[in-house]
């Protein structure tokens, strides 16, 4: 079943993009578009999303105040707040108030599809929540507990679960390599480990879901900006 989206955002451009970057991932559908705090608000009231990507520089309302306004009717829906706003302030705002994502501009299509997809296990789970076998000890609930703050549980050190088709072996080399403190890119990480440009870009990519590394898109004079890794 697919989740829907409600795109809140005042540049029809950039809403547009944002729609299409939804559309490009498997389970979500765009239902709606709102240009104004108020137009949001009424949105969510008439088309009850089960996620909205909401941006804090509004015409009206702040983004922030209408997360606030939503919370306090109750109505507990996931929110990605998308800006281009870095404040601290404003970050912590809307940690306060329960947005799963904070996703600052200008972004690829990939990182807003990586918070999407942890959207849908985190919700999943939640749904599913209790339904542990009661002989686990309670370790089963524990997992769904901690998918769904998004929180994967990790082992000590440096090493911790990986996807399947990735090796520690070369986990702990793209980490050897980030940890010289220069960013970057899935070429220059693929050079330094003796693996491909695209084996590189999974393990980047996986850290930098794991929040293990940042990344920046740096904007050339043509062509898709390139994105760069740093350690966290």
């Amino acid at each position: 079943m697919s989740l829907d989206v409600l795109v809140v955002e005042d540049d029809f451009m950039v809403a547009s993009i944002h729609r299409r970057f939804v559309e490009r991932v498997p389970g979500f559908r765009v239902v709606g578009e709102a240009h104004t705090g108020a137009d949001a608000l009424a949105a969510v009231e008439a088309l009850h999303p089960d996620l909205v990507l909401l941006d804090v520089h509004l015409p009206d309302l702040s983004g922030i105040e209408v997360l606030r306004r939503l919370r306090a009717a109750g109505n507990d829906l996931g929110v990605v707040v998308i800006t281009a706003a870095r404040e601290a302030d404003t970050v912590r705002a809307a940690a306060a108030g329960g947005a799963a994502h904070y996703l600052v501009k200008p972004f690829a299509s990939e990182d807003l599809a990586a918070r999407l997809q942890e959207f849908r296990r985190s919700r999943a789970a939640l749904e599913g929540l209790g339904e542990a076998d009661a002989d686990d000890g309670g370790a089963g609930i524990q997992a769904d507990i901690d998918a769904v703050f998004a929180r994967p549980p990790q082992v000590a050190g440096p090493r911790g679960p990986l996807p399947k088709g990735l090796s520690q072996e070369t986990a702990d080399a793209v980490l050897e390599a980030l940890s010289a403190g220069a960013e970057l890119s899935a070429t220059e990480c693929a050079d330094a480990v003796g693996v491909s440009r695209v084996s590189a870009r999974r393990y980047l990519e996986h850290f930098a879901t794991m929040g293990r590394a940042a990344v920046r898109l740096n904007y050339g004079t043509a062509g898709r900006p390139e994105r760069r890794y740093r350690l966290r």
